[in-house]
């Protein structure tokens, strides 16, 4: 089979044929339709996320359809459809496991960093880490796999569709899905961008932000929460400093600048800061679940598989309105 591999950090994706990977106990053989382009990506190659698997298939937000079953694989047969998301494998008996906090196994492997993804014709899951996912657009739904679910648990680590005011820093592809699902709950969004980056500020406008600038910028008013999809550590005190007392700043990206110092008081009066660490299967079935409820609408941007590296090269320079899909 053809895919783009990396070999080294900092180094451009290598178009090559590679064997076709075969299913172990537990795992399932998938051939790609889709796999989106995310940010985290480009952390792995750029060397910001540490050791990975190398030579590796990046790709995490992975559309494909089930070709082989390995053995113990149950519910699971050959011609289903399924999504496959960054947390690839847990080992369910850890401390965090046992809590409940799947997201946090110290053990646990992750999809196109330390387990071979989706860019490629063909893929290799657990089975434990494959959501069903409805017929329909592979290009579309791609980006639910990642932008969508860390999207969604940042929302909910922020209260949910309880606050109302939600100041959303980074209008990229996870922005771009939470903001249908914060309008669907009536929730007011307030859409901060790169200075002057007028194209992402009517972006957002046209989803339905009742105001959008750049990240310089106070907003109207008061914002409840503070969700942070840039990896900018600046915007960190940024934000608390637009966030009523009892509001809440959370991070939804793996990797981020380091935040710099800032006064007490912009944490004080009960303000609080939190991150987002991986997903667990629970936000996969209750996300995929309310997603067509929404309905959400990704807007994508569609590349050959071996024009992956041109893709990641548009991410980068933010060139992308929405999310870069690959196409085997």
């Amino acid at each position: 089979m053809r895919a783009m591999r990396l070999h080294a950090p900092g180094r451009p994706l290598v178009w090559e044929t590679v064997p076709r990977p075969r299913p172990g106990p537990g795992d399932v053989q998938l051939r790609v339709l889709a796999c989106g382009v995310c940010r985290t990506d480009l952390h792995v190659m750029d060397g910001e996320l540490a050791d990975p698997r190398l030579p590796l298939v990046l790709g995490h937000e992975i559309i494909g359809v089930v070709t082989l079953v390995g053995d113990s694989v149950t519910g699971m047969t050959p011609g289903d459809r399924v999504g496959v998301p960054w947390l690839g494998w847990t080992c369910g008996e850890c401390a965090a496991c046992r809590r409940g906090e799947e997201n946090l196994c110290r053990h646990a492997e992750f999809t196109g960093y330390t387990r071979d993804g989706g860019y490629a014709e063909y893929c290799v899951a657990d089975a434990r880490y494959c959501f069903p996912v409805p017929a329909g657009d592979a290009q579309a739904s791609a980006p639910l796999l990642c932008a969508g679910l860390i999207g969604f648990r940042t929302w909910r680590l922020a209260g949910g569709d309880a606050p109302r005011v939600i100041g959303l820093y980074g209008f990229g592809a996870a922005a771009h899905i939470l903001i249908q699902l914060a309008r669907y709950h009536d929730q007011r969004i307030f859409a901060f961008t790169r200075p002057d980056d007028a194209e992402a500020q009517a972006f957002a406008r046209r989803l339905g932000a009742e105001w959008a600038g750049g990240s310089d910028q106070a907003p109207p008013e008061p914002l409840d929460a503070a969700l942070l999809f840039a990896p900018v550590g600046e915007l960190v005190p940024t934000a608390l400093s637009h966030v009523r007392p009892g509001g809440c700043v959370v991070s939804g990206g793996i990797h981020m600048s380091d935040i710099p110092s800032f006064p007490y008081r912009l944490l004080w009066e009960e303000r609080s800061l939190k991150s987002v660490a991986n997903l667990t299967r629970q936000d996969g079935e209750a996300f995929l679940a309310l997603a067509p409820q929404v309905p959400i609408r990704t807007e994508t941007r569609a590349y050959p598989l071996e024009a992956a590296n041109r893709a990641l090269d548009d991410l980068r320079g933010g060139r992308l309105s929405g999310a870069a899909v690959l196409i085997p």
